[in-house]
């Protein structure tokens, strides 16, 4: 029911965001020119989009192999080795079937969020792909894995298209972004440099990753740590430390155990910061229309008040240099006069490049219902839309009455000190995961037979993956015992024979909202 009222919700507001764009927003971009300084007018696709991580990084940190840990396998197309191999973005997607999309084909798909990267021609669009697979994760995300990070000349050889604003074009419409470096790359190079410079307005999005920590001695993962903070605290300044999560992400055993407490926990935290992004996902779409308005609010001041200095027959050349020139001191005018904050300003910069190119012949003046439309939603709309939002539950804020294993009622609680002991004997993978391999023999000695194992394992497996979690194994072996004493295995979880004073049913599918074993 709460998982109901949560997509009512998340629908209403979608349908909220696109009237409010549509209404308020979408005709000041067209008369002001935005597309051609910002990018192209939002489309329904973009509103109903799932929520994207961007993974960037150099070659070789193990962006692929982190997309294949998270999904407990290979996706449609990748390709992992020491040199750089993935030469190309891939949008690793949801589908039934396997397939790759490319580009081209992908930019006009107006059922996707990628209409938008037609402006960067297909020398961009050879380089990139959609993967599709049937992973659960990818039914509430998507994951873009981008080609590796490279230094010196290689990169202005190698690359027909600008990774940088590509890049930047991404990032403004993820929901988080990952930066993964590993304890042997711990340099930023140029290219990075710039990369990371592009990210600028979407630091509460970033995230660090420090990879393959299992190689090194606790002493050594300080020293790393310690360079990797002072690496980036060079390019990326903002008073707030990033978050980096340590560990070694792929299905391999920890090469060292000293650490393995902590990579584990960072996993955990890791893993629930990305289950996260779904319920949040329409905050977050709320808070970048904000951004989107301030920007546009600004743009309109800027092509407005250029307009207005130019002269109506002669010198229209060089007063258009000369404004171009002076960027910087029109744009403290129209902070003066119009009361706006400096952060909804463009880069000076960019801002003077691509004036040079737009003929200011072209600009409009001022519309005194567009700016009464785009202030009705910032002040008005926008914040009486974010009041109405009921708030996002988080995995710890799920009621109890939905949660299938709930502590302090647990019928299998009593099980619970043993089953972790032969749990942690049976070797479980990075994620606290038990392969049937490794369990078999395990619960086969409780004493009970094959065909009783087989239908318990099938009761217990929630996720039909072949792995079992701690909670679920743990009561595997309440059932198993239950059938050695007489009780049989029952054909489902609503059947289970239940001690007295402890009647309580088992969910045989994890509740909505509830993060599930594999996330």
């Amino acid at each position: 029911m709460e998982g109901a009222k949560f997509a009512d919700n998340y629908q209403e507001v979608l349908r909220s965001l696109k009237q409010i764009y549509g209404q308020r927003i979408l005709e000041a971009e067209k008369r002001y020119l935005f597309d051609q300084f910002h990018g192209q007018p939002l489309r329904a696709s973009d509103f109903d989009a799932k929520p994207m991580v961007l993974l960037l990084g150099q070659y070789s940190v193990g962006k692929t192999s982190f997309i294949e840990y998270l999904l407990k396998r290979p996706f449609p197309g990748q390709r992992i080795g020491p040199e750089p191999t993935t030469d190309r973005y891939v949008a690793v997607m949801y589908g039934d079937e396997e397939q790759t999309i490319p580009g081209n084909a992908l930019s006009v798909d107006p059922d996707q969020p990628f209409t938008g990267t037609n402006q960067f021609g297909s020398n961009f669009l050879n380089k990139f792909e959609a993967a599709k697979c049937s992973a659960p994760l990818l039914k509430n995300i998507i994951l873009i894995d981008t080609p590796g990070v490279l230094s010196g000349k290689k990169q202005t050889l190698g690359r027909a298209y600008d990774f940088v604003n590509v890049c930047e074009w991404f990032a403004g419409r993820a929901d988080m972004i990952l930066l993964l470096f590993d304890n042997a790359k711990l340099d930023v190079s140029d290219e990075f440099k710039d990369v990371l410079l592009c990210l600028k307005g979407n630091e509460d999005k970033v995230r660090c990753v420090l990879n393959k920590c299992d190689s090194i001695t606790t002493q050594e993962l300080l020293r790393v740590y310690g360079a990797l903070m002072w690496s980036l605290g060079k390019v990326i300044r903002t008073p707030e430390v990033l978050r980096v999560y340590l560990g070694s992400f792929w299905d391999r055993p920890y090469k060292n155990q000293d650490n393995a407490k902590l990579f584990k926990a960072e996993t955990k935290d890791l893993l629930d910061d990305l289950c996260s992004l779904p319920r949040n996902s329409s905050v977050r779409k709320v808070n970048e229309l904000v951004k989107r308005v301030r920007l546009v609010r600004a743009h309109a001041y800027i092509i407005t008040h250029l307009n207005s200095k130019m002269p109506m027959l002669f010198g229209k050349d060089s007063t258009k240099a000369e404004l171009i020139k002076n960027l910087a001191n029109e744009f403290l005018e129209i902070q003066r006069l119009h009361g706006l904050s400096p952060g909804d300003f463009p880069n000076v910069e960019r801002m003077q490049a691509d004036l040079k190119l737009v003929d200011f012949g072209t600009f409009q003046g001022v519309s005194e219902r567009i700016f009464q439309d785009l202030n009705q939603a910032m002040t008005g709309d926008l914040p009486k839309l974010m009041k109405a939002l009921n708030p996002p539950k988080s995995a710890t804020e799920i009621p109890e009455s939905l949660n299938p294993f709930p502590i302090n009622e647990w019928i299998c609680a009593e099980y619970l000190e043993e089953a972790k002991v032969i749990f942690q004997k049976a070797k479980p993978n990075n994620l606290g995961l038990l392969s049937g391999g490794n369990a078999r023999d395990p619960l086969m000695e409780i004493g009970t037979s094959m065909d009783d194992l087989r239908a318990v394992w099938d009761l217990c497996d929630f996720e039909k993956d072949g792995t079992l979690d701690l909670e679920e194994f743990t009561l595997a072996l309440y059932l198993l015992k239950e059938a050695k004493q007489g009780a049989g295995v029952p054909e489902s979880l609503e059947l289970v024979h239940i001690p007295p004073g402890k009647r309580k049913k088992f969910s045989p599918q994890p509740a909505p909202g509830t993060p599930s074993k594999k996330r």
